[in-house]
């Protein structure tokens, strides 16, 4: 349900980021609607990783503006941009191995309103392995079992902003299409917008409404995927 006339729930304009005295971000605008999915592309080491963590508070950017839902946003950590409806499912997922399924998922409700925190059904509809196994540690699941955790752990939080890092990563190929389906009945709902960064060509471009194309840590093409064909995107992303 893409609703490109609206004007986009993320604007990122001249967003530059330092490590030290390296510069790994240079001048990256980015766009991202709600009820579509926005893939960040490229080869290893070219900064998608870096971006996606510093949309989400986990690196302090150096320079440029973040625009959410028409507010302009400092500089915050990450539990700050959680309460402003920013989620990340983080490369390495990054759950908590000695909680159980379901203390893993109550963990993301600390930002909600006394009166919602609750797991929704939701959760186990769209993931029915968590439901068999939520009084199962985390460090228990398979990998794709724990991929499964983070997403919906990320969800719970109602997000309106959706970031997604490599969640194909060492996953088994009927979790990696459950994963995509998650992500296209999300977009459709059409209640938040999704950046994805993913170094699996087909299934980026497969999801993607709108394509960044990351090169040394500078956009080297973007646009709606209707406007770049498959075999241009590929080589950019190939070199």
């Amino acid at each position: 349900m893409s609703i490109s006339g609206a004007d986009p729930l993320l604007q990122v304009r001249d967003l530059t980021l330092h490590y030290g005295h390296s510069q790994i971000l240079h001048g990256v605008d980015i766009e991202a609607r709600t009820g579509e999915v926005t893939c960040v592309m490229g080869t290893n080491g070219v900064g998608k990783t870096s971006l996606i963590r510093a949309l989400a508070g986990r690196h302090n950017r150096s320079g440029g503006t973040v625009m959410l839902d028409g507010e302009a946003l400092p500089v915050l950590p990450a539990h700050h941009l959680a309460h402003k409806g920013i989620a990340l499912v983080s490369q390495g997922r990054e759950i908590f191995p000695l909680l159980t399924v379901r203390e893993n998922l109550e963990t993301g409700l600390s930002i909600l309103p006394k009166a919602d925190r609750a797991v929704p059904e939701e959760m186990f509809d769209l993931f029915p392995v968590l439901k068999d196994m939520q009084h199962r540690r985390g460090g228990d699941l398979s990998g794709g079992q724990q991929q499964q955790l983070a997403i919906a752990r990320a969800l719970i939080t109602r997000p309106k902003l959706l970031l997604m890092d490599e969640p194909t990563e060492g996953i088994q190929p009927n979790i990696i299409q459950m994963i995509g389906d998650v992500i296209r009945s999300l977009r459709d709902e059409g209640r938040m917008a999704i950046v994805l960064v993913e170094q699996y060509f087909d299934f980026a471009y497969d999801l993607a409404d709108r394509i960044v194309v990351l090169q040394r840590g500078a956009v080297i093409a973007a646009g709606g995927k209707g406007e770049m064909a498959r075999d241009e995107v590929l080589a950019k992303v190939s070199v």
